[in-house]
Formats: C-alpha cells, sequence, structure tokens
C-alpha cells in the first residue's frame, strides 16, 4: 500500500490517503445518543444519553484521484470529540475522540487479510494504468465478480456489492467488519433519517455528471439545508451465521436487525471551502483504532489497519509537510 502510495505522490507531487484520498465534503455537526437504550446498545459512546461534537468526512475509496463519474465505493467517517475512556492507541492516552469508518456496502468483498493482500497486489500492479483501475473500480461497485476473474481474483460475494452510481448523501454506510460493543460484538451503520436525504437514497448521477460531481451536490445541498442521520447497531447474535473474522460475510438482518442508537445532524454550512479542503486533506487523520477500548476493531482486515493507516498517516503528513494532530475541539475545523 505504502508503494501506491509513493507512485500516487509522485503522479500528483502532493500526497494523500492510501485508501479514501479522495474528499467529497467535510462536515461539522453533533450526535445525540437516545436515552431509554436496551442494556445490549448501552454500550460505550452510547452507554448513557450525550451530546457529541462531530467532524464528518465523505469520501470515495480509491488511494488515487479520479472522476467521479466512475462508480467506486463511497465512505463517511466520523470523528466524535469529548469522549471518555482509554485509548487504543499508543501515545493518544490524552486523545478523546471516537471514530467510525464507514462505507456504502455492509461487507468487504475480500473480508480477511489474505485476501485483501491478493487486492492490493493487483492494485499496484496496475497503478499506472488508468484504463484498468477504471475497470476494476467499477467491477468493485457494480458487483462485476467475472470481470475481477479475468484479473486474477477469486471471490464471488463481490458480487453484493453491485451498486449504480448514487448521490452519495442518500447512501447508507457501514462499518462492514465487526467492532466490540462493550460487552457484545457488534456492526454500525449510519443510515438516512432526514426526508431531505432519504429523498435521495437511489438517485443516480445525471450523465453529464462532472469529475468532481460528488463535491458539487455536497456542497450545494449543504449550502441549503440541514440533514440528519441515524447510528444503527446490529449485534452478534450467532458466531456462526455472523463471523468476525471474514468480514464478506453479511450478518443475517432478519435474525439480528439493525437497531437505532444515536441521531446526527448535520447543519447547514459550507462544506468544502478551501481552508477547510486542505485540513481535511492534509491535516485531519481518521483511523478505526483511534477510539476507546469498548470499541476495539474486531477481525484480521481491522488488524492489518493498524499498522496499514499509521504508515499512511505518517507518509502522507510528512511529504505534505504538516503537523499530525489529534483534535480536541470544532472551532480546530476551518470554516
Amino acid at each position: 500500500m505504502l508503494r501506491v502510495n509513493q507512485k500516487v505522490f509522485d503522479k500528483h507531487r502532493h500526497a494523500t490517503r492510501d485508501a479514501h484520498a479522495k474528499s467529497h465534503g467535510v462536515l461539522k455537526g453533533r450526535l445525540d445518543v437516545y436515552d431509554n437504550l436496551p442494556e445490549p446498545l448501552r454500550q460505550g459512546v452510547f452507554a448513557a444519553p450525550a451530546s457529541y461534537p462531530v467532524v464528518l468526512r465523505l469520501s470515495t475509496a480509491p488511494g488515487d484521484l479520479h472522476s467521479d463519474r466512475i462508480p467506486a465505493p463511497r465512505g463517511m467517517a466520523l470523528k466524535l470529540l469529548g469522549v471518555q475512556g482509554q485509548q487504543l492507541l499508543p501515545g493518544r492516552e490524552n486523545a478523546r475522540t471516537q471514530d467510525f469508518l464507514l462505507v456504502n456496502h455492509p461487507v468487504i468483498a475480500f473480508g480477511h487479510a489474505a485476501a485483501y493482500l491478493k487486492t492490493q497486489q493487483l492494485l499496484e500492479k496496475h497503478a499506472d494504468d488508468p484504463e484498468a483501475v477504471r475497470r476494476m473500480l467499477a467491477a468493485l461497485a457494480h458487483g462485476g465478480s467475472k470481470a475481477l476473474h479475468l484479473l486474477g481474483i477469486e471471490n464471488p460475494t463481490i458480487d453484493t456489492l453491485g451498486a449504480p452510481n448514487h448521490h452519495i448523501l442518500g447512501e447508507t454506510f457501514y462499518s462492514m467488519a465487526a467492532l466490540r460493543h462493550g460487552d457484545y460484538v457488534a456492526k454500525l451503520c449510519a443510515a438516512p433519517l432526514s426526508d431531505n436525504v432519504r429523498a435521495l437514497t437511489g438517485q443516480p448521477l445525471r450523465d453529464d455528471a462532472g469529475d468532481s460531481a460528488l463535491r458539487d451536490l455536497v456542497v450545494d445541498f449543504f449550502r441549503q439545508q440541514g440533514a440528519e442521520y441515524e447510528l444503527r447497531v446490529q449485534l452478534c447474535t450467532d458466531i456462526e451465521k455472523m463471523p468476525i473474522e471474514d468480514a464478506s460475510i453479511r450478518w443475517p438482518e432478519d435474525q439480528s436487525p439493525y437497531l437505532p442508537v444515536a441521531k446526527l445532524t448535520i447543519p447547514p454550512q459550507e462544506a468544502f471551502s478551501p481552508a477547510r479542503r486542505v485540513f481535511a486533506d492534509d491535516v485531519l487523520s481518521f483511523n478505526p483504532w483511534q477510539g476507546i477500548e469498548p470499541h476495539r476493531p474486531l477481525g484480521s482486515i481491522m488488524r492489518a489497519r493498524i499498522r496499514a493507516y499509521e504508515t499512511s498517516s505518517r507518509f502522507r503528513h510528512e511529504m505534505n509537510a504538516q503537523p499530525r494532530i489529534e483534535i480536541d475541539d470544532l472551532a480546530q475545523v476551518p470554516d
């Protein structure tokens, strides 16, 4: 992943994240934990009614900057501020944050570290071939297991990724892999709640969409109105049917549905000002391991992310000559 990251730097003369490199909007909001949750849901940051300031970043999955016309997995990263509890990352003991990294698919097609390595080797092999990368992204987003088979990857669950190129604000975003949920194990999602974003679910991008169409949609939307999303938790109730180590297997919702735990409120704002874009792309970091023990990431993919995210963040900050900080106040995010 670092070698690909270095190639992308040489291409742009600017370091990006090795995954989710392209930002579409950076937003300030508030997360309100619901009252009277049942005991299995009352865990970690959801243990009691509370309000957390939140920084939110919308993105696209690849580690390079591609046109938004190319279907690809989209991401929503959340950073909760003012969180109490023992932090997981060494050297971050004084931090008071909890990150949740979500993608608009319920599973990771290559759901364990060994399979993911094959994917990364393929991306590295074709890093200098934009057309091959474009085909792979389209295959990932549209469920092209046959196309990926031709490229040497075997994984029938890739078809669960089938998704047209839709308005990013209407998507539901998932942790895909499992997390501790206090005394339990769970997955997490953020779903559109207010009518204005629910109305965008399934809305395709226009045929004449530009390379930064998603940014334009996000900026235009939040200049005029706010939005609400709901955080929901799916508890692991059957370890055989809901495995932890293989994140490519979807947990059956008829046996354990996603249950609401909190509301995310995002007021109207300027979502992609020049100062905010630079801060989000060069200074701000999101990491599934940046958080507290009750939300410890689980499974081999999550364990591999410890080194991967640390390496990517160090490279990005050093090459762009930016400080590595963990924010503790929304005022640190530029308007």
